[in-house]
């Protein structure tokens, strides 16, 4: 797809994002729908402050096609999954999820409450680009255009269905003490109340909306959440949350104050619910942690290319054969539950999260996860040529390895006892570089071996040029 990437589409604001491209995307996206019959559509956002101004261009072009439009506000994006769940409507979506306040973008939700299937992005994306080409748009007679009202108290409908999902039981029971940083993003907006409501109690930190993101970046790294570590030290917090700008991730710090791996969480919470014969998906930067709980399970992993949409049709692939998924997701707070909904929220990972910490302090529940460790490196390019070298020179350096080669997404080199992988990122202009080994040294040693081979071609001229 030229459009859409692993989770949408996003960009700079004023650059590749405007409200006039948003538009289009809004127009094509209705014009499909309405054909098939829907004459409704919701329009969410995050915090971002260009959202208003993107959601109110979407608005206009939805309406010019035909569709009545339902304004959510700040929502979610889980939240905004559910009352498309619940209403039996489709969504735009208005994020840009962890990446930085000048980037927005748009995510396309079905009515199911399900990121749309790459068949159907597919669709959209031609109805898109036929646009583009021919300078034409389906628009509706005056007398038909769609009406816009304002629809209130998905945020709350939202915190009533997680209340309802979770062992809210145990959670209290355990009294425990919750350090939360939101970001100022979209889960400012319910995370605070939701866990307050589990019987928690609640410190924040970055906790109000606020697009401008000024305590912290949007992305929940280790590097941006060092205040959410002092508050968990602070507070004497049991366990420190933190979300991306859309609230779909959740990252966790121990009762030390200590990050704790992504990849180790979503172990532990896998280790707690797979059986023998199940199934769970990852994508194929998948840690070695959950390939070794699965082998313990008796419990198939399943392989997509990174990317929610990717790990999603999967897992709807899977029930659909009649298959048990009681877990998937990625090692970056990216978790999904499919028996709640096939859907990534940070909120109910969360709270699952909380759920093992009834009887155990949160650094030994992840304790038998942490024997591996993970370096990430990203490259910057400005031109297609200098990725595509960049490509070109990973599958020489693949190839010429004597690891195990996998081509799912990227190039994957594995070695037994450790792996690389190299691979374009779907929502920016990176080539990522992903390496994870029993030590850290053995690790950085395999990203900077992948590394040098990409910045020397980076160095060469390209092919073509």
């Amino acid at each position: 797809m030229e459009v859409f990437g692993s989770s949408g589409v996003r960009g700079t604001v004023g650059e590749t994002i405007t409200p006039t491209f948003v538009g289009q995307v809004a127009r094509a996206a209705g014009s499909e729908w309405f054909s098939a019959g829907t004459r409704t559509v919701a329009i969410a956002r995050d915090t971002r402050r260009t959202g208003e101004m993107l959601a109110d261009a979407a608005a206009a072009e939805l309406a010019a096609v035909g569709c009545d439009v339902r304004r959510l506000g700040v929502v979610p994006t889980p939240g905004t999954q559910a009352y498309c769940a619940r209403e039996g409507l489709p969504a735009l979506m208005i994020t840009a999820s962890h990446n930085p306040p000048r980037y927005n973008g748009v995510k396309l939700i079905g009515a199911d409450g399900h990121e749309l299937s790459r068949e159907a992005l597919e669709r959209i994306e031609a109805r898109l680009l036929r646009s583009d080409r021919d300078g034409r748009g389906s628009s509706v007679t005056w007398d038909r255009v769609g009406r816009t009202e304002r629809a209130d108290g998905a945020r709350r409908r939202y915190v009533e269905e997680l209340l309802s999902a979770v062992d809210r039981k145990s959670i209290a029971s355990a009294d425990l003490t919750v350090a939360l940083d939101p970001g100022h993003g979209a889960g400012a907006t319910t995370s605070p109340e939701f866990f307050r409501r589990l019987g928690c109690e609640v410190v924040t930190v970055n906790a109000q909306p606020d697009g401008r993101f000024p305590g912290r970046d949007p992305e929940p790294v280790a590097e941006n959440l060092s205040e959410l570590g002092e508050l968990v030290r602070a507070s004497d917090a049991d366990v420190g949350v933190a979300h991306d700008g859309d609230a779909d991730r959740a990252i966790f710090f121990d009762e030390r104050g200590a990050f704790l791996d992504g990849d180790a969480v979503l172990a532990a919470l896998a280790a707690a619910v797979l059986e023998p014969g199940d199934a769970t998906v990852s994508a194929v930067n998948v840690s070695q942690r959950l390939v070794d709980v699965a082998d313990e399970a008796g419990a198939d992993l399943e392989l997509t290319p990174i990317g929610s949409t990717f790990i999603v049709t999967r897992i709807l692939e899977l029930v659909g054969e009649g298959r048990r998924v009681p877990v998937a997701g990625e090692g970056n707070g990216g978790v999904l539950f499919p028996p709640y909904r096939p859907a990534r929220d940070g909120a109910y990972t969360a709270a699952r999260f909380l759920e093992l910490l009834a009887d155990r302090s949160a650094s030994e529940v992840v304790a038998p996860y942490d024997d591996y460790e993970n370096v990430r490196i990203n490259i910057p390019y400005e031109e297609d040529a200098t990725r595509r070298a960049m490509l070109e020179a990973a599958e020489a350096y693949a190839y010429d390895s004597v690891a195990e080669v996998t081509t799912i997404d990227g190039y994957r080199l594995d070695y037994g006892d450790a792996w690389v992988l190299a691979r374009p990122s779907g929502t920016e202009p990176l080539v990522r570089v992903y390496a994870e080994a029993g030590s850290r040294d053995r690790a950085a040693e395999l990203a900077e071996g992948m590394r040098e081979a990409l910045e020397a071609s980076i160095e060469e001229p390209p092919a073509d040029a």
